[in-house]
């Protein structure tokens, strides 16, 4: 295919292989990184065997890629993992249409993770958390001792701070946290394993009995920001004036903002476009979305995790703020063949880019829904796509199943026994003939 042809295009239109030949060549994958994108050379039963328990073979899912995507100024492919239609496709027009204000601009906070060690049976919590606070400086020293090379990277424990729980079914008891920078890992085991290390130190310290040691998911303090600005003209479309459609978001947002059971499906859509990169990447998507859920409670009440405004020019503007724990080493990361490919892809040099570019997606995620809840409803698009895997779990084949679902969708009946009734009749007409 020649450059002009490739520019011309789209990446929908063309096949299985030319796809990802395109990726082969944008991003300079190997044969062995473009066959591990592809499924047909990546996590074996055998590898697999090695990650969990009671292995009897692998599980795939869908890997689409996102266009379109600038972040922080560099043009990004995004890998994404996930069974539900409309997702790959919302998110890279969002993108698309995100490029008319610059595209997104991220950051991120420090990589700090925080362990918690509780301690319980103590006569005077009050004077034993005084206690803690005097030695701090003491157990600091002690966890910078749990892990030489993420200290000569870096990182490593940061700060200490002790609360007390004064109110629990088992009566007060105190939780040291011990705050750790992670650097490019996630941090499950490093952390765990500081506070592993600290209960002898504690327990003497305090007089009282550690029981928990483990990390919060609640991770408050390694955040990801992400905003950008769409330019008002960029958003009419069809009947909709810009006016409309910016009017619409907000107002869906608000509704979002002040009902905690319209923030639910309000949150599950901008992790529609979290998680399937997380999974991609071979990081883990239950611990950024209990982080997401608990920060969007933090104030008491479960809300938003995203905020939309017109900006001074009358364009709309949008943030999205949350907790993103991931890596770029360690666990599945490093030795699951697609999750290394698909970090090559995207081009990540550090876990904070890629927590940068992960925010950014659930944003752009976010857009689209709201852009669609507001103006032609969400079903529209969605029911288009969907109406292929209703064709194909019918039993449609080849051809059939593109010219089955585009006849869903004109009798807005995407139903699998309407498919199965249209399969048999095609099928009786056929033998007719």
């Amino acid at each position: 295919m020649s450059e002009q042809d490739k520019s011309t295009v789209k990446f929908y239109d063309l096949s299985l292989a030319e796809r990802l030949q395109r990726l082969v060549e944008e991003a300079g994958l190997t044969d062995e990184e473009a066959l591990a994108l592809s499924g047909a050379a990546g996590l074996t039963p055998e590898g697999a065997d090695h990650m969990v328990e009671n292995v009897v073979g692998t599980f795939a899912l869908p890997l689409g890629i996102a266009q379109h995507f600038l972040v922080n100024g560099r043009e990004v492919l995004v890998p994404m993992a996930i069974e539900e239609p409309s997702v790959i496709a919302a998110a890279s027009f969002m993108a698309k249409l995100a490029r008319t204000g610059g595209g997104f601009t991220a950051h991120t906070t420090p990589p700090e993770m925080i362990a918690q060690v509780q301690v319980l049976d103590l006569e005077d919590p009050q004077a034993a958390r005084i206690r803690l606070l005097e030695h701090r400086q003491e157990l600091l020293a002690l966890a910078d001792q749990v892990d030489p090379v993420i200290q000569q990277l870096g990182g490593g424990a940061r700060d200490l701070d002790v609360r007390l729980i004064e109110s629990s079914p088992v009566g007060p008891f105190l939780v040291v946290h011990i705050i750790y920078d992670v650097r490019d890992a996630m941090g499950a085991n490093a952390v765990n394993t500081v506070a592993e290390r600290l209960t002898p130190q504690i327990e003497r310290i305090s007089g009282g009995r550690v029981l928990l040691r483990i990390l919060s998911n609640l991770a408050d303090r390694r955040l990801a920001r992400a905003r950008c600005t769409i330019k008002a003209n960029a958003l009419a479309f069809e009947a909709f004036s810009a006016e409309e459609v910016i009017d619409g978001i907000i107002q869906a947002w608000a509704f979002a903002a002040a009902d905690p059971y319209r923030a639910a499906t309000h949150n599950k859509g901008i992790m529609n476009g979290i998680d399937p990169v997380v999974i991609a990447t071979g990081n883990d998507w239950r611990a950024v979305e209990a982080g997401a859920h608990a920060y969007a409670a933090r104030n008491g009440r479960y809300t938003s995790l995203t905020t939309w405004s017109r900006d001074e020019e009358g364009n709309l503007e949008g943030t999205l703020e949350m907790p993103m724990a991931v890596g770029i080493v360690g666990g599945a990361t490093r030795v699951h063949p697609a999750a290394r490919a698909a970090l090559k892809l995207m081009g990540v040099k550090t876990a904070s880019e890629l927590a940068q570019v992960i925010v950014s997606v659930g944003l752009a995620q976010n857009l689209g829904a709201l852009r669609a809840l507001a103006t032609e409803g969400i079903q529209r698009g969605h029911m288009t796509l969907h109406a292929r895997q209703v064709a194909v779990a019918a039993g449609a084949e080849g051809d059939a199943v593109e010219r089955l679902a585009e006849q869903l969708v004109a009798e807005k009946n995407v139903r699998s026994d309407r498919a199965e009734q249209i399969l048999r009749e095609w099928h009786q007409a056929g033998k007719e003939k």
